[in-house]
């Protein structure tokens, strides 16, 4: 029997809305495997979940402790084995959906008026099966039915299921709506997977990304460092659509020249900029009183310049021979202004390691940051890449700075759309990797990226951050994600991280760390109706052919016939 015609792999026996369905296999054991869609019918309720667990049992102990197959012929034993030991399903119900009466039924119609077909959808489980009710695997037809048509325009696969390969879908539109988040552990193919979703995003076309690229990984083509085969880089396939800043002038990314370069202006960086890398500068408690100072003395756009100007340590003789802070020194500056100058003086040499970036410079050539701003109002989408800049102090810098000012310039967006009648904004995605180092609980307060998670989803703005350790990400930024996919993650308290506040976390952590450790993740939360484990898409010409209808490679993209038929209509 094919796995179109949904043959029945058992009966509802138990269980409950809290502890889950408890099913008894009437197929063999191998044949269902955890993370299984399943699908239970009971009478006008088609119920749809998730297996698991499965658990051996027997009506009576002494028939499984006995070995029956050493003691009978083999038929026999295989009777007994049928009648005494079986094997149950949990099934952790997650959606329900009314499917009427049959449609040949006379009620049928009367039913439909009152169900119309684009109002039908599932709905969250709020009761129970029936005794006995079936249980079936899901068809193609029941993960288009919940995941969405591949077909519909915004429905983006993702992967697909993990035992009949059925395509898997994500809302690009409802995916954007509310920050989000993928997980896994160093060599599950998180960089290939974000790489997928953002190809998506790209070709949607309905929202602008900012991409953080700290490792040079997504402009241009890279090369896998297991199989040493050519990765196809976003600039590469989506031309002129992605700008390819690097940072710098004159600076190279994988030895290829970028579209433009950045370079903030010392008038740029702020205060609260340098309050942001009191870890990496080891900054003191009264730095922010001598930075609060110093903008009193030189005005928020010039303090920068005017403290790199003063010296350290510089010193001159009075008219009686006694050494005194010359008039360009930092302590002279301080003595004037009531500020400690030793603490003025130590905060001016921990600055060094800012006032001499390359990056930095006081009259750039052009103002970097706006021409980023425009390039994304337009909808076009920019990758920025740190070349040889990859200390935690540039990226930290750098990404604050680029993040602050595109927020205020989102929030004016959206101010002037809804109060004086001007054109809506272009939702925004803020890509960000080594996610931990921005938003964990120290730089959480500080940074403008919790602020992006926690409020600007208003503004039209939102987050996807990439990481291996999300346990110490700030619990209350991982709260506000909405669709998280993680691949294998081996840490306990990474796994309760990615579960965080989702009613089913006990059912899915055996799930989640069960993983195979490449090509399975986990999919849940806001993106998509129920959490599900899938076998990712591969990230190779396949991908680009049925995405692009990759003319150069002699293929176009599948028909919808064959695409319908291997979907099972």
């Amino acid at each position: 029997m094919t796995d179109q015609e949904s043959p029945y792999i058992g009966y509802v026996v138990g269980g409950g809305l809290k502890n889950n369905l408890n099913v008894r296999l009437t197929v063999p054991a191998s044949q269902v495997r955890e993370g299984s869609f399943v699908v239970v019918e009971s009478g006008d309720d088609q119920f749809y979940g998730l297996v698991t667990n499965l658990q051996l049992g027997a009506t009576d102990p002494r028939f499984a402790d006995e070995q029956s197959e050493n003691r009978f012929p083999a038929h026999l034993a295989s009777l007994l084995h049928g009648q005494t030991l079986y094997t149950n399903l949990e099934v952790m119900p997650a959606l329900m959906l009314d499917r009427g009466p049959d449609p040949a039924s006379p009620d049928y119609e009367t039913w439909r008026a009152a169900h119309p077909e684009d109002k039908s959808h599932a709905m969250p489980v709020k009761t129970v099966p029936a005794h006995h009710a079936q249980t079936r695997n899901a068809h193609a037809g029941d993960v288009a039915e919940i995941f969405g048509n591949p077909l519909k325009k915004g429905n983006f696969i993702v992967g697909s299921t993990r035992e009949h390969g059925h395509p898997i879908c994500i809302n690009l539109d409802k995916f954007v709506q509310r920050s989000s988040g993928i997980f896994g552990a160093t060599g599950t193919g998180k960089s290939f997977l974000t790489r997928i979703i953002l190809s998506g995003l790209i070709h949607h076309d309905r929202t602008s990304l900012l991409i953080f690229d700290m490792h040079n990984e997504y402009g241009f083509d890279d090369q896998a460092t297991d199989t040493n085969q050519k990765v196809p880089g976003l600039k590469s396939k989506f031309g002129s659509k992605v700008t390819l800043i690097g940072l710098g002038a004159g600076s190279k990314v994988r030895g290829l020249s970028p579209d433009s370069n950045l370079q903030l202006a010392e008038s740029q960086i702020t205060p609260e900029d340098v309050l942001m890398l009191a870890g990496e500068l080891n900054l003191r408690e009264t730095s922010a009183t001598t930075l609060d100072a110093l903008v009193h003395s030189f005005g928020r756009e010039s303090w920068f310049h005017e403290f790199k100007l003063l010296k350290n340590g510089a010193l001159i003789e009075d008219e009686k021979g006694k050494k005194i802070p010359a008039p360009d020194s930092v302590a002279y500056w301080a003595n004037q202004n009531g500020v400690n100058a030793f603490a003025a003086e130590g905060l001016h040499s921990k600055l060094g390691r800012l006032f001499n970036l390359s990056y930095i410079s006081q009259k750039p050539p052009n103002n970097a940051l706006q021409e980023i701003i425009l390039t994304l109002e337009k909808g076009k989408h920019v990758v920025l890449s740190f070349g040889d800049h990859e200390t935690d102090l540039d990226y930290l810098l750098v990404t604050n700075t680029l993040t602050r000012q595109i927020r205020a310039a989102w929030e004016k967006k959206t101010n002037d759309f809804r109060g004086k009648n001007a054109q809506e904004p272009r939702p925004l995605v803020i890509v960000v990797e080594e996610a931990h180092k921005l938003l964990n609980r120290e730089m959480a307060s500080q940074t403008t990226f919790s602020t992006i998670a926690r409020e600007m989803r208003k503004y039209y703005v939102t987050l996807l951050i990439i990481d291996q350790r999300p346990s110490q990400i700030y619990d209350e930024v991982m709260s506000q994600l909405g669709t998280r996919i993680s691949g294998w993650l081996g840490d306990d308290a990474d796994i309760s991280a990615v579960l965080s506040g989702l009613a089913s976390r006990e059912s899915l952590r055996g799930m989640l760390s069960r993983l195979q450790p490449a090509e399975e993740v986990l999919l849940l939360g806001w993106g998509v109706p129920m959490p599900i484990p899938i076998r990712s898409r591969r990230y190779d010409q396949q991908f680009w052919e049925e995405l692009l209808g990759d003319a150069s490679a002699g293929n176009q993209t599948k028909s919808i016939d064959t695409i319908m038929g291997e979907l099972g209509y």
